[in-house]
């Protein structure tokens, strides 16, 4: 195993893993910006190392001096967590070439199924159905045509994007030149990359995504599926595992994952979202090629540690598990506790927490870097932490997890707590009639 690991990532993510390393007996470095040298990783952390102010491209993505830090610290390996530098084949190859391991997969598979058009393309070759669409997008001419095929209305996406960026939906052909303009523009903002392709836009659809592993030697298993159909602007709220589709859908679904994975020689941890319409058919989205922010309900319900299992295939250890090892057990809710106000299109509202109160108590786990006195920065995304609940029914689970929400207390910044005490009270969340248009067709906002 290895002696120490830098973490290149922040917040509750960099906290979560320095927590399985140090009962690993590993050491862990962890890196951060001028904006969060007060962060609760920083302060448990081995050691730590400033790698640049806050902007995210001079610190975060600062791959020159992430290394740097990794060689000066002497780390035998990197855990990037999940955004930033996670899915960035570049950085991984870098590592590879200066000694260090990359906790992960290969750049390769990174490149392949890193972008949305080369996962669409791998699906079909590994007969995973995907939503009628197009590769990149040569031009506007090219959309037209494309979306005169598909039909109205469609769905213009980066495709190096993720995290709900990057996405313009086009009802008409008048707005589609436009549009497409301004979707390449955006897509060349947020990632570096103007590719867009366009896939039909289901007004209506539930979001549920495959948990897998793999050795990288084409051993790869699905810890079970979660349902993260509560979103707001394509970003995810809510998450639960499992599911609540009939089994035999489960299983179609499960399956499909593994297979697609299996078709890469998948490495470490993985993620396959699939959309599912009102017919019960389901397709392919895209694969995040890292741990999800949600993998915390899919490890209450099999009772694995995640990061644990990253660290162990990384390490040339393999992985031991088989698909019958995993059961699953019960059912799991996490809440996204962002500093937002949900009255106000979900504002980020840094600042100040002024006091701070988490909730405990039987099947209650809270993954947050944050405590009192703790300043939210402006620079990054407004998660202060995630509460995760566990039951062995779900009627049972969304009771806990209400008594959770109401017995967590945070003064300070508006925060999305009172939203998800609404949610759990809803008739329509109660009996699992979850869409990812829930916010707007099924609560008063």
């Amino acid at each position: 195993m290895f002696k120490k690991i830098l973490i290149a990532n922040r917040g509750e993510i960099a906290l979560r893993v320095i927590r399985t390393a140090r009962e690993m007996g590993v050491k862990t470095v962890v890196v951060y910006s001028t904006a969060d040298e007060k962060s609760l990783p920083v302060l448990l952390a081995d050691e730590s190392v400033c790698v640049g102010p806050p902007a995210s491209n001079q610190s975060y993505l600062n791959i020159p001096n992430i290394l740097s830090a990794a060689l000066m610290t002497g780390a035998e390996a990197i855990h990037p967590g999940y955004g930033f530098m996670a899915e960035n084949p570049d950085f991984a190859e870098m590592c590879r070439e200066h000694g260090i391991v990359f906790i992960g997969p290969t750049p390769e598979s990174m490149r392949a199924l890193g972008s949305k058009a080369g996962g669409r393309e791998i699906a079909a070759m590994s007969k995973v159905p995907v939503v009628p669409g197009t590769g990149v997008l040569a031009d506007t001419d090219a959309a037209l045509l494309a979306a005169k095929q598909i039909g109205y209305p469609v769905l213009l996406k980066a495709s190096a994007g993720g995290g709900g960026r990057g996405q313009k939906v086009i009802r008409t052909q008048d707005e589609l030149a436009k549009g497409f303009a301004q979707a390449q523009e955006e897509a060349r903002l947020y990632f570096g990359d103007p590719a867009i392709i366009m896939e039909k836009f289901l007004e209506e659809f539930r979001h549920v995504e495959v948990q897998v592993m793999g050795d990288g030697q084409g051993h790869v298993i699905h810890i079970g599926e979660r349902d993260c159909s509560i979103q707001r602007r394509n970003q995810k709220l809510i998450e639960e595992a499992p599911s609540t589709l009939p089994e035999s859908l489960r299983q179609e679904i499960l399956a499909a994952g593994v297979r697609l994975a299996q078709h890469v020689n998948y490495a470490g941890a993985g993620t396959l979202e699939f959309i599912v319409d009102r017919d019960g058919n389901y397709y392919f989205m895209e694969m995040n090629t890292r741990i999800q922010v949600e993998h915390c309900v899919s490890e209450e319900i099999s009772g694995l540690d995640f990061v644990k299992l990253q660290l162990e295939i990384a390490a040339g250890y393999g992985l031991k598990l088989q698909q019958e090892d995993i059961v699953l057990q019960g059912h799991a809710i996490e809440c996204r506790l962002n500093a937002e106000d949900p009255d106000k299109d979900f504002r980020p509202a840094a600042g100040k927490m002024d006091d701070v109160h988490f909730a405990g108590g039987p099947g209650v786990r809270v993954d947050s870097h944050a405590y009192s006195g703790y300043v939210i920065p402006p620079h990054y995304d407004s998660l202060i932490g995630k509460l995760i609940v566990h039951h062995d029914t779900r009627e049972q689970a969304i009771a806990r997890m209400k008594r959770a929400l109401e017995e967590t207390v945070i003064q300070g910044p508006k925060t999305t707590i009172p939203l998800y005490i609404k949610i759990m009270d809803n008739p329509f969340y109660k009996r699992g009639a979850v869409m990812t248009n829930f916010l707007k067709t099924r609560m008063e906002m």
